[in-house]
Order: C-alpha cells, then structure tokens, then sequence
C-alpha cells in the first residue's frame, strides 16, 4: 500500500498535513477526498481542507489552532502569512475522566535492575553530584570537576583536548592554515560510565543563582537543588556554599526534609568562609568526596517493579511531524508506564496554551482541575503584564518546519502526556508523588524544563525532537526521540529512537510507543546508554521565576 503524502490528524480537522513536499498544481488524497493544490505545500505543513472567509477557525488534532487572516481557499497553504493563533476559551466542566487503560500484558511480568534506595525508590542510574549553593562556587565546582574527571578516567572533553594539542603541534612545526584544516579529529573512545552494573559516576552541577535575587528566588532554587540531592538516581551530594549569600544551606536542608523527612543519603557540606584559605576547602572536599563515590560505587542493580518508573516528557527543536509520531509514540509510553503503576509527568505550560480543555477534562477532581488553571492563567498574566503571551512561544525553527501558531504547537506538544487521567498538578520546583499523570508548571524552554523534570523525580526522559538536539541532564538519562528518519540518520550522534517509520511504514503508534518503552527498559537497567549520556551532556538550567517561553 502507497505511504499516503497528506493526511487529517483527526476526522474533525479542516486542515491537513502535508508528509512530503507537495507542488503547486498536485491532486492529493486524504482519506476518501481529492485536493488539488493551489500552493507549493512543505513537508510538515498544512493545507485548508476547505474555503475559508477571514475570521475563519482552523482546526487540527480535533481543536481550535488558529484563525484566517484572510480568505484562504481549499487546496491552499496554511501560513504566517494568512493564518494566526487563535484558542478555545476552557473552564472546569464537572467532567470525570473515563479512560481504558493500553494492553500492558507485554509488559505486566516485566522488572527492571535499578537502584534501591533506603526511601524505598529506585534509580535508574547511580550518581553522586556536586553543586554550588551560589554562583561565588562555580569555579571551585570546575576544579572539583576538572581533578576528579582526570583522576578517574572520565573526562568527556578528552578527544577535544587531544585534537587541540594535534593542531597546537602541527602548527609549532610549521602547518599551513590548509594543512591545519584537513587534520583528522582523533575517533572518541566510548564514554566510560560504571554505573551500566555497578559503580558510580561523579556530576558537577553550576548556575548563576543563589544570592541578589529575591528571598522568593533563593528558597525556589533551594527547592530545585533539594529535588535533585534527594532524587532516586542520586547516591549522594556534596555542597559548596561561600556562608553569606540568600541560598542559605539551612534553607535547602528544610527543603530536603521537605522532600524526605527521613532522609538518609551521604550530605556533604562545604562552606568557604569557614576556612582559611581556598587549598584547605578544596583539599577536603576532594578528599571526603573521593571518600562518598568509593562507598556509593560499592552499591550494584537489583530488579524493580515497572511501578518504580518516573518519567518525564519533553519535547524540543520539534517540527511539523513531532505532533504526529514522536509525541503520540512517547505518550503511548507514558500510559503504559501509569498503567503498570508508574508515574508520567508533563511539564512546558506555555506549550500547553490551546490544548487546555483536553487536560482540564482528564483531572480527576476540581481542585486538581482549579490548580492547573490558575497555574496557567497567572502565567500567561506575567507575560502579557511584561508585554509578551503565551502564543509566542514557537521558535523560528518551529515556525520553519510547520509550527506556525502556539496552539498548533501545543496541540502537538501536549500528545506527549498520553490520554491518562490527571492526578496531580504542581508548581516549581515541585516533585511527583502520586501515581499516574502529573501536570508540572515549567517554561518551554528546553533545558530550563528537563532541568525541573529531574527536579521532580524523573529518573527518566523521553524527549521528542524534530530538527535534532543535543540535550541532557546530570542526573536522569534523557531518550531522545526523533519525529521523522530523516533527522534520526543525520543526527545519529544525538538520536536514540526514530518514529519515522509512523510516518513512512505504517507502524502504528502503540507499536512504536511499546518499542520505545522497551527501549527506555534497557536504559533504566544500565544495558543501553543514550546518546546524551556517552557525550557527557550535562545540561542544567534552573528557572529564576519570571517569563521564559
């Protein structure tokens, strides 16, 4: 059967998806119907299914995405040009979710080996950190991580370093800039990572927070770090605090208890101040740090309930296809997950704008319901009281690919939550602690989102990408997964899954969805590492309140 070039999300749109590049003149079927094009039409991007008048709604994935600027006929491209944001008004309905979980009997007998902590979780890696309580320690941070990298053997900038020296020495001995530029990049040695059976790895976390901010931002940032000092993939933590700033340590200790009244993990603090001088902090903390990984290294993988899983969904640099295969895919993973037990948790409120009503129907109680409204209605007063909205959220890569309104984006972006009811919504820096779907307020930006996934515990990522990215995080192993083949064959050094075969071989998004839970399995279980994991991409971006898209 012929990989169809167009087709409707869902029989209530008037408006299709072009799956290939579509010219001018083209008559193309969708479903039972024949266009004929009026326009070029891009891969990833839409045509009117009908005539329009200006004014007119457009919809995709069953809901409003937008209005007319103009009349736009039937067989006509969908673009800034002649289209805008435009999204359903939503409000507590008194409705009860009613859903049919996924068939988990792939799934049911299932464990996976993680790491069991004495709080009864698990992780899914073993990994002992190192942070600043305020930027005044960044720097005694990277020498940390410069000394103990080296000293272990896991230093990810190596072959960067290596190919720096070859070109340091090749033009000592006289190399012509052209000799310069054909001077190989030596082959990268697999990131060594001894916590694939047992072990532990050492990550070292900075920021520019911590003190001249607000009070507000210091016990938010306390609470962020909390998150990750008590999170299920973490062995243990050192801390290095300057003693005068906002983010007191007393202020993330209440915190940490917070989050784990009882809690039992190695904590070892370092205030510079307290000592006399920057060899004597730095000998100590090198030394008991040395000390903690040798103790964590000692602890090796059991097998788990699939119920001990906690993950996070994301999405970034996403084009026109993400809606339609990696986000569905993830969120077919994401059900899976609740549905043996485990916990999903969709953040990114800003890319939510438009596909409220669809998750305000699935909380399963006013007050959940209230909370996310009032979540998502304070926000999108922030931005509009600094002159900004929520639907500006789409990037020029995203309006490039085919995302040319928010709710386009956000009807697409929101597919990663699954159909699953929610249970619980949370402000951030929150963590996730009931079973089943978790709503998260984060921006939309990438990192500054994964970085409160992990807050939360999420002890593991599924983030989609269309265009390709590089993101990671310290602590939880990121699944990166592409919408379309295309980016997955040419960034093959960043992509772990391809849901392109959604849209070019007829898989069906269960069938990626359990493929791509099978694969988070072997993840979960040190088997498998991701991409971002062997290039050492450490992203970490904690979120000063305010407007961030």
């Amino acid at each position: 059967m012929p990989t169809p070039r167009a087709i409707k999300i869902d029989p209530r749109d008037n408006a299709a998806v072009a799956l290939r590049d579509l010219a001018r003149g083209d008559t193309v079927q969708v479903a039972d119907i024949h266009y004929q094009l009026s326009t070029p039409v891009g891969a990833k991007h839409k045509f009117a299914c009908e005539n329009l008048p200006a004014g007119g709604p457009v919809r995709l994935y069953g809901t409003l995405v937008g209005e007319t600027t103009r009349p736009v006929i039937r067989g006509e491209s969908l673009t800034t040009d002649n289209l805008v944001h435009r999204a359903e008004s939503f409000a507590w309905q008194n409705t009860i979710p009613d859903w049919t979980p996924p068939n988990i009997t792939k799934f049911d007998k299932l464990t996976f080996d993680g790491f069991h902590r004495a709080d009864g979780s698990v992780g899914t890696a073993n990994v002992w950190i190192v942070l600043p309580m305020v930027f005044c320690e960044n720097r005694n941070v990277d020498l940390m991580r410069q000394a103990l990298n080296r000293a272990l053997g896991t230093h990810p900038a190596a072959p960067y370093e290596q190919f720096a020296q070859t070109l340091a020495q090749a033009a000592k001995n006289g190399a012509s800039p052209s000799d310069l530029r054909t001077t190989p990049f030596p082959t990268p040695p697999r990131a060594r990572s001894k916590s694939e059976s047992g072990g532990a790895l050492v990550k070292f976390l900075s920021h520019g927070l911590g003190c001249g901010g607000t009070r507000d931002d210091a016990q938010t940032l306390c609470g962020l770090l909390a998150g990750y000092v008590t999170h299920p993939n973490v062995a243990g933590a050192t801390i290095l605090s300057l003693g005068c700033q906002n983010a007191e340590v007393a202020l993330l200790e209440k915190e940490i208890l917070r989050r784990r009244p009882q809690f039992e993990k190695p904590l070892l603090i370092f205030e510079q101040q307290k000592y006399p001088s920057e060899t004597q902090l730095m000998t100590e903390a090198i030394r008991e740090t040395f000390i903690g990984l040798t103790e964590a290294a000692r602890l090796q993988r059991k097998p788990a309930p699939l119920s001990k899983l906690s993950i996070g969904v994301e999405c970034g640099a996403s084009d026109g296809f993400s809606g339609i295969s990696a986000n569905p895919a993830i969120g077919h993973a994401a059900d899976l997950t609740v549905a043996l037990g485990g916990k999903a948790i969709l953040s990114e409120f800003p890319e939510l704008c438009g596909a409220e009503q669809n998750l305000i129907d699935r909380c399963i109680s006013p007050e959940v319901a209230e909370k996310f409204i009032g979540l998502m209605q304070a926000y999108a007063d922030r931005a509009e009281a600094l002159g900004s909205a929520l639907h500006m959220n789409p990037s020029p890569g995203n309006i490039r690919d085919g995302l040319i309104t928010d709710a386009i984006k956000s009807a697409g972006a929101a597919k990663k939550g699954g159909t699953s009811p929610v249970v619980d919504v949370l402000d951030y820096p929150g963590q996730a602690a009931l079973p089943g779907l978790t709503l998260l307020c984060t921006p939309g930006n990438d990192v500054e989102s994964t970085t409160a996934l992990a807050a939360a515990h999420a002890n593991l990522i599924l983030f989609s990408t269309g265009l390709g990215t590089p993101t990671g995080n310290p602590v939880t192993p990121v699944i990166k997964v592409s919408s379309n083949t295309q980016t997955a064959t040419k960034h093959a050094d960043l992509i772990d899954f391809d849901t392109g075969p959604i849209l070019t071989e007829g898989q069906s998004i269960e069938q990626a969805g359990a493929k791509l839970l099978s694969l988070a399995l072997q993840v979960a279980s040190g088997q498998t590492q991701t991409k971002a994991t062997l290039l050492a991409q450490d992203d970490f971006l904690p979120w000063k309140r305010g407007v961030s898209l």
